[in-house]
């Protein structure tokens, strides 16, 4: 059973990966355009920055919810890497109570401002403002979901490992 979820949630980070590629291409392709059109053709387009705006953000938030690992995310970690183990476990569990508490606290705050946003739409291309902002809803319930299990983790001892400095992502 245990294989079966991990290929399963594999093929979920493969394809969250594919779609922020997706993401990337299309935010590119638009700012193409919208060079080719206002100095190629002198006709200036306000829906090719509206839609890179629009990639870019829900790029960065669905790649930092599904895509990013946790070792890969940048951070300051001179402190973290010096400590011993016992240390490094409670500053993760430190971690994971603020962020779980902070993002927790804020959830039902973000829910109420992204579906009053339903009465707003962009100025081009008419995507209503709930579904643009509902990627950090989800970047929010996916942050909370990480932290508690990098938090649960550290309660039992598990994931706590010595930071490698030959790793380009270490930080170090």
């Amino acid at each position: 059973m245990l294989e079966r979820a991990r290929a399963v949630a594999g093929w979920f980070y493969r394809r969250c990966e594919n779609l922020a590629a997706v993401m990337i291409g299309v935010m590119f392709a638009a700012f193409l355009l919208q060079i080719l059109f206002r100095y190629g053709l002198q006709w200036p387009t306000g829906w090719s920055n509206e839609l890179t705006v629009v990639m870019w953000i829900w790029v960065v938030l669905f790649g930092a919810a599904f895509v990013v690992r946790e070792e890969e995310e940048i951070r300051f970690d001179l402190v973290y890497g010096a400590v011993p183990y016992r240390v490094r476990r409670v500053m993760i569990l430190a971690s994971a109570v603020a962020l779980i508490t902070l993002y927790g606290y804020s959830l039902p705050a973000v829910f109420d401002y992204v579906t009053f946003m339903k009465v707003q739409k962009t100025a081009y291309l008419k995507i209503r403002f709930d579904w643009l902002f509902a990627i950090y809803v989800i970047f929010v319930v996916a942050v909370i979901a990480r932290y508690l299990w990098l938090g649960w983790h550290a309660l039992r001892r598990e994931d706590v490992s010595e930071p490698d400095p030959t790793k380009a992502s270490s930080g170090i």
